[in-house]
């Protein structure tokens, strides 16, 4: 049985962050900012996604195999995410191909909804998190930008990474990813009904804090009257 098409866990008793939006949106930034700003820890969970397609493509088998995506991500632990190599453009377009397998996405489930359930909070961020991973999160926000300005971000972060490719290219594969993630059928892109939309293409990454920060500050003040007593 699907983990995400279940009865439903058991419903969340503190303070979650879900910072949901495509690649390159500046929400593992926002999202960071966000873990300092309320000292809260941070899962950047793009990067699981990562580490079960570069491992695949480690042991040789075909990205769009669900049966070996599914091994890779059952056997995923925290300390693989350290690797370095999660952050190249290789493994970002592994990241998407894997994906798309639903059994994947359910293998995953846990661990992400586990890191959401810790005492004192926590903050998350990814694609599906307000929709399908934490839906009943206090706080949510879908943080996003143009393909040309996400485009722009990438190819500067590539670049000081020491990864050569042209802007071209890379908003290609922006655009590609788009639809791929906004297309799958599971659990595909999309903002939360309840989302707060956070627009950073004319935004600089102080501004766009600045704005994550009052909009959580507003969440935070809910949650907390409701939590009275």
């Amino acid at each position: 049985m699907s983990l995400i098409d279940d009865e439903g866990p058991a419903p969340l008793t503190t303070f979650v962050i879900a910072v949901d939006g495509p690649a390159a949106s500046g929400k593992g930034t926002i999202a960071k900012g966000l873990g300092e700003a309320f000292d809260l820890p941070v899962l950047d969970t793009g990067l699981l996604y990562r580490c079960v397609g570069m491992t695949v493509k480690a042991a040789g088998e075909d990205l769009d195999d669900q049966d070996a995506a599914q091994a890779a991500a059952v056997l995923l632990t925290a300390d693989q995410l350290e690797d370095p190599r999660l952050r190249t453009r290789e493994a970002g377009e592994a990241a998407s191909r894997v994906a798309v397998h639903p059994r994947v996405r359910d293998a995953l489930w846990d661990f992400q909804r586990t890191f959401a359930r810790q005492e004192g909070g926590a903050i998350l961020d990814g694609r599906d998190i307000g929709t399908v991973i934490v839906p009943d999160a206090p706080a949510k926000l879908y943080v996003t930008a143009s393909p040309e300005v996400r485009a722009e971000r990438r190819w500067k972060q590539l670049k000081a990474q020491g990864e050569r490719v042209s802007k071209a290219a890379i908003l290609a594969d922006i655009r590609k990813r788009d639809a791929r993630d906004g297309g799958r059928d599971a659990a595909p892109m999309k903002p939360a009904p309840d989302a707060v939309l956070l627009d950073t293409s004319e935004m600089t990454i102080e501004a766009a804090a600045d704005a994550a920060r009052r909009i959580v500050e507003a969440a935070r003040a809910r949650w907390l009257s409701s939590h009275e007593g």
